[in-house]
């Protein structure tokens, strides 16, 4: 396996070069809810006992109306990296022929994706455009929204490449991680009729509950079958199941309106130091700046950590304050800054 990537989200590591107490930073470096909803009440049977299968099916009822999967379940993984692992496994499966190695990513983007096929043997293609996809791709893969830079297709493209892949035995994976504030986008309701589509959807970024380790799969039944075997029983805990049902099942239009105000104050401080914003979704903003490992650097020695990228030594990715005093610590740190 390729060396790990290295993700948003590392206080300890950045606490431990800069100095600080864990608490005394402000965390920009991750693309998740920075105001965690109020957890539901969960029942001490869910703590207690493991859960069954009404438990399961009561959390894919309620992840099917939510995510408009038009009578798909969609089946609970412990986060959505769980099933990228088992991507290599899916695909030496559904291969027509044992050449048809090559998969197709749109990117720059989530890059555990590259990491994990090309480990299990893959060759992988970073495309831009539709028009580079060819017979030979098994798996063509779309981060949308986008993750880093926000581009996003609409769903006729995606179908397009969909039924394109589909004349040559392929599949196409959506990953819709960010996509619970633009459901506009989602091609999840599309599943049955595709047959070859998958879509990977995250809870815990839009609610704020990356620790619940919690995502879902929409995907034909062939499929779903073979990540519940693969997972094994019992992957995703209770409470998590219980957690879910009961928030995809409330009205989430508060949720939204309060990332949407958060953006609004990230986007002002942004603006106000002149900073060039080139991309994101309603849960981060990625800015371009000639010299962002230095604002980086200067950002963390203020204890504000934001994410920067090897492969784009220009871009700074910045998620969301919890707060307006968080913007204006952010603000305030940039209006000191010499570059």
């Amino acid at each position: 396996m390729s060396a790990p990537i290295i993700h948003g989200g590392g206080i300890t590591e950045a606490a431990a070069r800069f100095g600080g107490r864990l608490e005394d930073w402000l965390d920009l470096s991750t693309g998740i809810n920075p105001c965690p909803v109020a957890l539901p009440e969960v029942p001490e049977r869910a703590w207690h006992r493991l859960p069954d299968r009404q438990t399961v099916d009561d959390a894919r009822l309620a992840a099917a109306k939510y995510y408009r999967t038009e009578g798909v379940q969609p089946w609970p993984v412990p986060g959505t990296q769980s099933v990228i692992q088992l991507l290599p496994r899916l695909l030496h499966e559904n291969a027509k022929t044992p050449g048809n190695t090559r998969v197709a990513i749109f990117g720059p983007t989530y890059g555990e994706y590259a990491r994990v096929l090309s480990a299990g043997g893959f060759v992988v293609d970073r495309v831009e455009h539709a028009a580079a996809l060819t017979a030979a791709h098994g798996l063509v893969i779309v981060v949308n929204p986008n993750n880093p830079t926000g581009r996003a297709f609409v769903p006729s493209e995606l179908l397009a490449i969909a039924a394109s892949q589909k004349a040559n035995g392929g599949l196409l994976l959506v990953d819709e991680a960010f996509g619970d504030l633009q459901p506009e986008l989602s091609v999840a309701g599309h599943v049955p009729g595709q047959g070859n589509l998958i879509v990977f959807r995250s809870f815990g970024k839009f609610f704020g509950l990356a620790g619940l380790r919690l995502g879902f799969v929409v995907a034909t039944e062939p499929v779903l079958a073979s990540f519940a075997d693969w997972l094994g029983p019992w992957a995703v805990s209770g409470p998590a199941l219980t957690i879910s049902k009961a928030l995809m099942q409330g009205d989430t239009t508060a949720i939204a309106t309060g990332i949407l105000e958060r953006r609004a104050g990230l986007d002002a401080a942004l603006d106000g130091a002149g900073l060039k914003r080139i991309g994101g979704t309603g849960l981060f903003v990625l800015v371009e700046h000639p010299r962002a490992a230095l604002l980086q650097e200067r950002l963390c020695e203020a204890h504000i950590l934001t994410r920067k990228f090897d492969y784009a030594p220009t871009w700074l990715r910045i998620g969301l304050a919890p707060d307006a005093a968080g913007d204006r610590r952010l603000a305030d740190t940039l209006a000191r800054m010499e570059l």
